[in-house]
């Protein structure tokens, strides 16, 4: 069982690869996040940030939206959402106030991390709704992902 779940939780983490790759032609940073109901991806999306000029443009917020416009409710109890960076702060907050059940990201975020690195806001105890997160999945081509954007930046510089 803990084998399927895996093989599933790397299809969908690969889908919110690809997302991310769309982020990184756009020239924004490289994450993508796909969210899961009951086997059907009801959310896609990746960072567009520099494209709408808009702080909150994260792909986890985007893929939310997309999520509860689909089921028609904010409450998004049964799904899942896979990211290939660990979310921010903000992220990790609407994770918890759309009640998902699961966090699946790829690699950690020291800088901003917020559920685990720095804080670990979707499972804090005085919150009323926690996330089961499975970190790590895919970690190397998450991580890879990130490294050779950054660096491309600072080649151009």
């Amino acid at each position: 069982m803990e084998e399927i779940e895996a093989k599933q939780d790397e299809r969908y983490m690969q889908a919110a690869i690809d997302a991310a790759g769309i982020a990184e032609e756009n020239g924004d940073v490289p994450t993508g996040a796909v969210v899961v109901y009951k086997g059907q991806i009801i959310g896609r999306a990746y960072n567009q940030r520099e494209q709408l000029k808009d702080p909150t443009a994260h792909a986890e917020i985007i893929a939310l939206t997309q999520a509860a416009a689909f089921l028609e409710s904010w409450r998004l109890g049964g799904c899942t959402i896979y990211v290939t960076l660990e979310p921010c702060a903000m992220c990790a907050g609407a994770l918890v106030l759309g009640r998902l059940d699961r966090l699946v990201y790829g690699c950690d975020d020291p800088k901003a991390g917020a559920c685990g690195s720095l804080y670990n806001i979707v499972q804090d105890e005085r919150l009323n709704h926690r996330l089961e997160i499975t970190a790590g999945v895919l970690a190397d081509e998450c991580t890879a992902l990130l490294s050779n954007f950054f660096q491309q930046k600072r080649n151009k510089q």
